[in-house]
């Protein structure tokens, strides 16, 4: 990935969030407390979709998946982080920097076209529903997972092998926390328009077409719920896309701030924290986003809960 013969510097080093090492270290716990909160909200997502019969539909077997990206992409940047907030050297080797983009735009990119999954899942549930066993088919749910993965492949892929083709022969430090994009590109001293270009109809094509997919879902789902007659039967309705809807929107939001534009308007302080938003925080919320707001997840849970005790009593 990052070619030797295509680099005067020796490898890249991340400044990370602060120079100030008071706030390393309140900032190097924080981290650690939401990776934590992280780890443990999104595999008792998984374990609670697995062990409850009830929640094997659809909707949760996107959600599982929803909780293993989370957990996947946090995992790429959280732990380096945390050690560099907490090490002098800072740095990091271009195999380790590329690796590290490399997997993060993977699992980026595929929750954007999960996400669009989800978002027709609902789309079927709301506005067809007696055809919706039909067409949430166990096939088709595995088609769109994987194909969710294959785009995350390809557009990453591309990403890497693009980025490792460029030139990095002035500073090696990377004003930023994570090899990300935008920060990495500001280094080069190789024509980056053409790289730039591609990135950037990579990104925008992914984005752009996942959201059209999800706000078509939701054009169409409002335009139903407008039609039900009883207030009780537009609550409930709504209520079974809320959670998404709002993991959507805090997702997206902060990835087309940071992702469609251009790297002249990089700016440091502004894009780390739509970064730390996007990489940290929002992989703990869906977890709570996706359970607090949702009664089905809930009853599973004291479902659980009741059949574990039930079978200490038995021993």
């Amino acid at each position: 990935m990052g070619r030797r013969n295509s680099t005067n510097v020796p490898g890249f080093i991340l400044m990370g969030l602060t120079d100030s090492a008071e706030i390393q270290l309140v900032l190097s716990l924080l981290f650690l407390l939401l990776y934590l909160i992280t780890v443990v909200g999104n595999v008792g997502m998984i374990l609670i979709i697995h062990l409850d019969p009830q929640l094997h539909t659809p909707m949760y077997f996107f959600l599982t998946h929803l909780s293993f990206l989370d957990l996947s992409y946090s995992s790429v940047i959280t732990p380096k982080t945390f050690q560099n907030l907490l090490s002098s050297t800072k740095s990091i080797s271009f195999l380790g920097c590329f690796t590290q983009m490399y997997f993060f735009v993977i699992f980026v990119a595929a929750e954007c076209f999960l996400l669009s999954s989800m978002a027709y899942d609902r789309y079927v549930a709301i506005c067809k529903p007696l055809h919706y066993p039909v067409i949430m088919s166990t096939r088709l749910c595995h088609t769109l997972l994987t194909g969710s993965y294959v785009i995350g492949f390809v557009d990453s892929t591309v990403n890497v092998v693009f980025m490792s083709r460029l030139h990095f022969c002035k500073s090696n430090v990377i004003q930023h926390f994570f090899c990300d994009i935008s920060p990495i590109l500001t280094l080069s001293c190789s024509d980056t328009f053409e790289v730039e270009l591609i990135l950037f109809i990579c990104a925008g094509s992914n984005l752009v077409l996942s959201l059209i997919i999800i706000s078509g879902s939701y054009v169409s789902i409002l335009s139903t719920i407008l039609k039900i007659n009883s207030t009780a039967g537009k609550k409930k309705a709504f209520s079974t896309c809320a959670s998404h809807l709002l993991g959507v929107t805090i997702f997206y939001s902060t990835m087309i701030f940071t992702y469609l534009k251009p790297k002249t308007s990089y700016s440091l302080g502004k894009d780390q924290v739509a970064s730390v938003f996007y990489t940290v925080v929002i992989p703990m919320l869906n977890p709570l986003i996706y359970s607090l707001r949702n009664k089905e997840v809930k009853s599973a849970i004291v479902r659980i809960l009741q059949k574990t005790e039930s079978c200490r009593k038995l021993q």
